[in-house]
């Protein structure tokens, strides 16, 4: 792969629009599968085929023809590829040679084609059957001392079926060690919702966006992260919605875009604006931004209008005057420094949420990704609740989730922290007595490692050395294991950093096809709106020695479990056996599962605020206080920069697509730092100029990334941000939301080193 020089220019076009086609195109291209990608595409997202590899946003009424954005195209394209990682590959390749690739270069290699056991001796991955596979597992989880010993990751690509047997398998082993993607991105959504609306989802359907007088994206990065949304916004736009996103970093989609499904907009080079009001706010604003349009609408029922919802409150929620008073009591000179936004702005969004009859507010990971990202999540429910956006069309809350089954992987028992009612029905359907404590999410897998508490790590999915915190302990941290699994598609940095046993699993892609002893099986996903549909690979798969994430599982089950009841081997080869026990786990939402999802759209699991029901201790809708404005520490340095981990353009997660990143102007370059060109001067720097970044910690630990290039950007006085996975050294493992675990990627204090 020959290198190219770095190139840096403003992007002045709308998002999506030709662009977009012409990487879709360049992508197809590259992986050699126009023919094969270009048909499988035609399957995607659509009745009787597969669901998106990509983000979790929900199909649409499967009218069109291409129900596809541009990142689920490159998605798809690096999953049906031509190129392969074989036996050869592996003879070729040490694990230090390997290491010193760039995840760019390891993701272009290919799929996997074979199981592989690491050889210590050769420093090489060398083949192994799937028999001998399963038995060295077996045996590694036989000789714990206990249990929770072990730990057992989920990546959202994690099908509703496997997910629910992975989680009875890991509870009869006898943990509830489940650290899990969501545990770094939406957890606060799943922690933080439930004690304020009862549940810890979405209320929003995507119906609803035809409903909405106002939408509020916050903290999200649309066209990028869940492109197929922007066709819902263009038509609220075109309605005359107003929409205002709230961003530290303005992002091109949210801007302007030029539907690629639009023949004139396509034909006259045509766009349309989006966000009728952009509030740049800085980062960790957002909660300074939420009080004062409470403050707004308090000051103004003080004043003797009617603004609040009375009937609703009243009849529905509970503790709205001791947010009352708190916001009251904050001062708006206060307000507008830690916001970083105007008074008069504020003033006009709260104007706007005020008018609105119906409003959606969405919101993504910065948000989340906060030392106190739950209970911000809190106050958004709240503001949604002060004039009751919830049970009525065209209003509620509604997270963005990014992986297409994180949701549905939570919902069907992925869970660190399971209810003793849902252990209960685990113990009464499949006749063993589950562990009833918590187990471990992510951050605690880790320093369980370190401490040497956790000797096996099995990986459903995913790059989890790369995607948590503090890199240069999460390596240390893996390679204390006595045994890493790393269950894949590609080849990724987790394969590479491993325990003294590693062995990596080769698995069917979403987009083929699963066959086994009882005919073509499929799968089923939950979107991020509470939608569960069937997901149907229509290509073959990409090697004859792939297995799909059902029997990998059974297949340990039997193998760590072997005088188990339950009868593992009948579900490898009949899924529908897999989801009558979903049913009879989860007979609220899941009841006459199998019959249900035969209908060509699936079917929509029940919300309770939806029909205005409260699954709360007291029954009601509850306003919970976050005294003060600040969701993060306060550090005491003037040189302090808040730094926020974002993903490029050309990328999913930690999968690298190419160097490029089209909307914000960068090529061919991923050591990059967005900063203010005022605080780039207030430094003395000039702008390209090579720095490293340091973490302000307390601590006394080190913790720096070297030759970053500035690039002048839009960003609020103080902020900056770059790419992840590259910038995780500076986030250190304990800084986390203590509510979710989830780590506060979106504020690392941080500072400039020239060099």
């Amino acid at each position: 792969m020959v290198e190219k020089q770095p190139r840096y220019k403003a992007y002045d076009h709308p998002a999506g629009g030709w662009g977009a086609a012409a990487a879709t195109a360049k992508v197809l291209l590259e992986q050699s599968v126009v023919t094969k990608g270009s048909r499988a595409l035609l399957a995607m997202n659509q009745p009787g085929g597969f669901k998106c590899p990509s983000c979790a946003f929900p199909d649409a009424d499967c009218k069109k023809t291409l129900e596809f954005c541009e990142n689920g195209a490159k998605a798809l394209a690096h999953e049906a590829t031509k190129f392969r990682v074989t036996r050869e590959f592996f003879a070729r390749h040490t694990v230090a040679e390997l290491m010193e690739k760039s995840d760019y270069w390891l993701e272009m290699q290919g799929r996997l084609t074979e199981p592989m056991r690491y050889d210590a001796a050769s420093d090489t991955y060398v083949p192994c059957s799937w028999d001998e596979a399963f038995a060295l597992i077996g045996k590694h989880l036989r000789a714990l001392d206990t249990p929770h010993e072990a730990e057992f990751y989920t990546s959202g690509r994690t099908p509703n079926e496997a997910a629910f047997l992975y989680s009875i398998f890991v509870r009869q082993f006898g943990t509830n060690n489940f650290p899990d993607c969501s545990n770094m991105c939406h957890e606060p959504t799943s922690r933080g919702l439930p004690p304020a609306i009862g549940v810890g989802k979405g209320t929003v359907v995507l119906e609803d966006f035809e409903h909405a007088e106002a939408i509020f994206v916050i903290g999200h990065n649309t066209g990028t992260n869940a492109p197929r949304m922007m066709t819902n916004l263009v038509e609220a736009r075109k309605r005359g919605v107003p929409i205002v996103a709230v961003n530290p970093m303005p992002e091109r989609a949210l801007i302007r875009f030029t539907e690629p499904q639009d023949l004139v907009q396509m034909a006259t080079f045509g766009s349309t604006p989006i966000a009728s009001e952009f509030v740049h706010i800085r980062i960790g604003g957002d909660l300074a931004l939420l009080k004062g349009m409470m403050k707004v609408m308090f000051e103004r029922e003080e004043k003797g209008e009617t603004i609040l919802d009375h009937d609703f409150l009243r009849q529905h929620t509970a503790g709205m005057e001791a947010v009352r008073d708190e916001v009251m009591a904050l001062d708006w000179v206060d307000i507008v420094a830690a916001s970083g936004i105007e008074e008069a702005q504020i003033r006009r969004c709260a104007e706007i949420y005020i008018r609105s009859k119906a409003t959606i507010i969405c919101y993504g990971m910065g948000l989340t990704q906060h030392q106190q990202g739950s209970r911000l999540l809190q106050q958004v429910a709240g503001l949604l609740l002060l004039k009751g956006n919830y049970g009525k069309p065209g209003a509620g809350i509604s997270p963005i989730r990014g992986h297409s089954n994180v949701q549905g992987d939570r919902t069907v028992g992925i869970d660190e922290r399971p209810t003793q009612a849902y252990l209960d029905r685990v113990r009464d359907v499949f006749g063993f007595e589950p562990p009833r404590g918590y187990g471990h999410h992510t951050v605690e897998s880790v320093e369980a490692m370190l401490d040497g508490t956790a000797k096996v790590f099995i990986g459903m999915g995913g790059n989890f050395v790369r995607a948590v915190p503090d890199t240069d302990i999460a390596y240390a941290a893996m390679r204390k294991l006595s045994l890493s699994v790393g269950i894949a598609t590609k080849l990724n940095r987790g394969h590479l950093v491993h325990g003294r046993d590693a062995l990596i699993l080769p698995v069917i892609a979403r987009s083929e096809r699963i066959e086994t002893a009882r005919g073509e099986q499929f799968v089923t996903i939950e979107d991020s709106m509470s939608n569960v549909t069937a997901s149907r690979g229509v290509l073959a798969p990409a090697s004859p020695d792939l297995k799909p994430e059902v029997e990998i599982v059974c297949r340990m089950a039997m193998a760590a479990l072997p005088d188990s009841q339950i009868p593992w081997e009948s579900y490898i080869d009949d899924y529908d056996l897999i989801r009558d026990k979903i049913a009879a786990v989860y007979p609220e939402i899941y009841a006459d599962f199998s019959e249900r999802i035969k209908e060509p759209r699936g079917f929509h699991l029940d919300v309770a605020p939806r029909r205005l029901v409260w699954l709360t201790p007291n029954g009601k809708a509850n306003f919970l206080p976050l005294p003060g404005l600040d969701v993060n520490d306060r550090v005491d340095d003037p040189a302090m920069l808040r730094l926020a981990t974002v993903r490029s353009h050309d990328q999913f997660n930690t999968t690298i697509y190419s160097y490029n990143d089209r909307y914000r102007g960068v090529y061919n370059d991923r050591m990059i730092l967005f900063m203010n060109k005022e605080d780039r001067i207030a430094r003395g720097l000039e702008t390209g100029a090579r720095i490293a970044l340091e973490t302000i910690s307390g601590e006394g630990m080190r913790r720096r990334v070297d030759a970053l290039t500035i690039i002048d950007y839009p960003m609020p006085r103080g902020a900056v941000a770059g790419y992840y996975p590259e910038l995780n050294p500076l986030l250190p493992l304990d800084y986390y939301d203590r509510m979710s675990g989830t780590p506060a990627a979106k504020s690392i204090p941080v500072r400039v080193v020239a060099v």
